[in-house]
């Protein structure tokens, strides 16, 4: 049986990965861990970029909901005088095709090479460019870390976060189980790409329902952060697992499927 790669990254982010696995033989299941659900916003209380000096979005479907938004209220076009910002390039592109930054519109982000794309590595970004700035917006998810917001607060800026989505465990339907009872069966392992503590802990409920957590313990795991790896719940000494870290862009992932 040739190698088996299953993502569980949210519908609409797997599928160029899946082309250049299959391409490399690996049998790949689609598997979204998690729905991501707009937050219905109320046009007039939607924050406006024109009011804030920075604008930090956390992901690509936090910038897209954002600008759809915006739309909402008749807006078409992106202030020069905000600054956009994505903790990575993935959701800098985002942004960059949207089609609203024109040529003087900044967006800050991790660089493609950088070893992570995550709050962290952005905050080395905005602390490097110099005076950090006092209005800042944050688009992001309901749930999720506050570690940049924080971050910010201790340096004096006025936050406001804006959520614009939720993301809520997906259940896989018979099928999915089915071929998860039959790998537990035939002691097969694929490899599972997961990208976030909520999917980890949504993909383990469907194990569970299906199979069993020691055969979980058994697979090998791509995971997009070294925090994710606790979540994971394997044994100690997770030394011993098969677990490939990695930035979470199609091109790290990939690497880290091949050469594990």
């Amino acid at each position: 049986m040739p190698p088996t790669a299953v993502l569980t990254r949210p519908a609409g982010r797997n599928e160029d990965l899946a082309v250049r696995l299959r391409e490399a033989g690996w049998q790949v299941h689609e598997w979204p861990a998690l729905h991501i659900e707009p937050i219905p916003a109320v046009a007039d209380a939607v924050p406006l970029p024109r009011d804030f000096d920075l604008a930090i979005f956390v992901s690509g479907n936090a910038a897209s909901l954002y600008l759809r938004q915006l739309q909402g209220r008749g807006q078409r076009t992106w202030p020069v005088s905000c600054v956009a910002a994505a903790v990575g390039p993935a959701t800098a592109g985002r942004l960059r095709e949207s089609g609203w930054m024109s040529t003087g519109c900044a967006v800050v982000h991790p660089a493609v090479e950088a070893p992570r794309h995550d709050s962290e590595a952005l905050w080395d970004c905005l602390v490097a460019r110099g005076p950090l700035p006092r209005r800042v917006l944050l688009v992001r998810g309901a749930e999720g870390r506050d570690w940049l917001g924080e971050r910010l607060r201790e340096h004096g800026a006025q936050v406001t976060v804006h959520p614009v989505y939720r993301r809520t465990a997906a259940p896989w339907d018979a099928a999915v189980l089915a071929q998860l009872a039959d790998w537990h069966k035939a002691g097969h392992h694929p490899a599972w790409l997961l990208t976030s503590g909520e999917s980890i802990d949504a993909v383990r409920a469907n194990v569970a329902r299906a199979a069993s957590l020691p055969w979980w313990e058994a697979c090998s795991f791509v995971v997009t952060h070294a925090r994710l790896v606790p979540r994971l719940g394997l044994p100690a000494p997770e030394a011993a697992h098969d677990v490939q870290i990695c930035a979470p862009a199609d091109d790290a992932i990939f690497s880290a499927f091949v050469s594990g």
